[in-house]
């Protein structure tokens, strides 16, 4: 399997601390000049001034029909399903907006659901990401392409296809980002990335979703420079290849080692002309930081000279920000990740990559990732996103980078403090309630897909906890715990209760009715029927109700 990323960085980051008093050296005269220049390199586009995810969209499962039939990145051994024994990941998704799932070798999850994963070759996959990047303000997909000559050639290509009608569906912009890592043999990368680029990826930039910066079509060449033996290329080879495709047209990102102005630790000595030929430089930081303090060092020692630099030779300036790895406790409730949003901010950055969007292989993913034990494999061991002690939603980390975002773009102004609050279940009222139903059961979202309401639930969970949300003129709305979405009266016929929606509306207000037993009911706006639980077999609810009886009273449990 292809070493990741943050197995290189790891190996090197001692060399770091060592590395600051040959930095501030290297920086006197090139901090000088940069910080007389007050213009960036370039205006606002589809980078500059935006929020970028990385998109690896690596996974598949054996039976999805997609070309290479394997487990991809999920397994060790990726031609059996993985399993406690057999993993490769370090997170675990939050399952329930899938449309289609893949049964594993894990057992049941602790809340009864089957322990299924996703493929990023069912285009509903890609849709549901991308989807979620629109409501959270992540602007563009960097989509990476791993030598495309090899066996994962076929199944890249055609996930390339389906974020491309992701991007367009979703009003997002994405871009080919190629990772040269482990490209062999290393002598044939020069003529196989340029042929690539000509037959099949320039084909993309004809698509309105394709990301331009400076009126030209970008690329991100990922691993020049970087010293190991998995980036074996010369100095010439690189360059060779960054003129190439600056003679295309294109505007030309460069993924660097975070040493790339020093030339020593992770950098090879003699890049930086290499480093200063890219339009845009995003050195690489996973495996380099976990904590907030880390966050500050690598202000005062890589970013605000990094920016100088940058400036003094008109390159525009993309750090990565990360959420931290959820196996080595490193999030702090969004402390770590906001840390360092509030540190490029300050600094004044042109863009900010995001490492990495749906990276569950290596815990740092702001994908929506399970938020409790509930929703985690039993005896897998797998760390969720409430692991120390904080509750944080499954789609918080998605609502942290579009805080991080509106920061950037000086929507809300420059703040060390957090904003975003890990677990947003009635934010607007203040209370967060449960309801059960006459069976005695608790109302929940039924596991994955679509999350229909229904009374069945044995005890409290995430999925069973709402928050109370004034939704005006006497009316309530709910937000489901799990996921912020808001419960919804779907249609007319039957009139389900369906926790999708995105903003309250008048199929999500209802009158919130106290009943003189102490129980309550919900009148729905949409049909002015009453919610409820009554059911011939599984106890869905539905607003289908004229008159209040046993089946529409609800005992409230509040603060749940």
């Amino acid at each position: 399997m292809r070493l990741s990323r943050r197995s290189f960085l790891a190996a090197s980051a001692a060399a770091v601390a060592g590395s600051a008093a040959a930095y501030a050296a290297a920086d006197r005269s090139s901090s000088a000049t940069a910080l007389a220049l007050s213009a960036t390199a370039s205006r606002t586009g589809d980078v500059v001034g935006k929020i970028t995810v990385g998109y690896q969209g690596w996974f598949a499962c054996i039976g999805d029909h997609s070309p290479i039939d394997l487990w991809w990145h999920w397994s060790q051994n990726e031609s059996l399903p993985p399993s406690p024994a057999n993993e490769n990941l370090k997170a675990w998704p939050d399952m329930r907006e899938y449309s289609k799932w893949y049964r594993t070798d894990y057992a049941r999850l602790h809340n009864g659901d089957a322990a299924d994963l996703f493929s990023s070759y069912d285009q509903t996959t890609v849709n549901a990401h991308f989807r979620w990047m629109q409501e959270h303000g992540c602007d563009t997909a960097a989509l990476q392409r791993f030598n495309p000559d090899g066996d994962e050639g076929p199944i890249r290509n055609a996930i390339t296809a389906r974020v491309r009608t992701a991007a367009e569906a979703h009003g997002r912009k994405f871009y080919i980002m190629y990772d040269v890592t482990d490209w062999l043999p290393a002598t044939d990368m020069p003529s196989q990335i340029k042929q690539d680029w000509t037959e099949k990826m320039s084909a993309y930039t004809a698509s309105a979703a394709y990301a331009r910066q400076d009126g030209k079509p970008v690329v991100c060449i990922w691993g020049f420079g970087f010293n190991d033996d998995n980036h074996p290329f010369t100095p010439a080879q690189c360059q060779e290849v960054i003129d190439w495709f600056k003679q295309q047209g294109v505007y030309l990102i460069g993924g660097v080692p975070r040493e790339w102005r020093l030339g020593s630790g992770g950098s090879r000595a003699g890049y930086l002309g290499v480093y200063h030929s890219f339009n845009a430089l995003s050195p690489w930081m996973v495996g380099a930081i976990g904590t907030a303090a880390d966050s500050d060092w690598m202000y005062t020692n890589f970013t605000v000279p990094d920016e100088a630099d940058c400036k003094a030779h008109g390159i525009d300036y993309q750090p990565c920000v990360l959420p931290g790895d959820v196996s080595l406790d490193q999030r702090a409730h969004g402390n770590f990740m906001w840390r360092q949003f509030y540190n490029m901010c300050r600094a004044k950055v042109q863009g900010i990559y995001i490492s990495m969007f749906d990276e569950f292989g290596e815990g740092n993913q702001i994908c929506k990732t399970a938020d409790t034990q509930a929703s985690v494999p039993s005896g897998s061991g797998l760390r969720t996103l409430d692991q120390d002690g904080t509750v944080c939603s499954s789609d918080y980390y998605l609502r942290l980078t579009s805080d991080g975002g509106r920061m950037l773009k000086g929507e809300i102004a420059l703040t060390a403090t957090r904003p975003t609050k890990p677990f947003i279940a009635g934010a607007s009222m203040g209370l967060t309630l449960s309801l059960r139903a006459k069976n005695a059961k608790i109302v929940a979202a039924a596991g994955k897909g679509t999350p229909t309401l229904v009374a069945n639930g044995v005890s409290i969970g995430s999925r069973g906890e709402f928050g109370l949300l004034d939704a005006g003129n006497g009316n309530v709305a709910l937000r489901l715990g799990a996921s912020g979405k808001i419960v919804t009266v779907a249609g007319t016929t039957g009139a389900p209760l369906v926790a999708n929606g995105a903003k309250v509306g008048k199929a999500q207000m209802f009158e919130l009715v106290h009943n003189a037993n102490g129980t309550v009911s919900l009148l729905a706006q949409a049909n002015r029927r009453y919610v409820s639980a009554r059911s011939t077999g599984s106890p869905v609810l539905a607003a289908d109700s004229a008159t209040i009886g046993p089946w529409e009273e609800f005992s409230l449990i509040a603060d749940c």
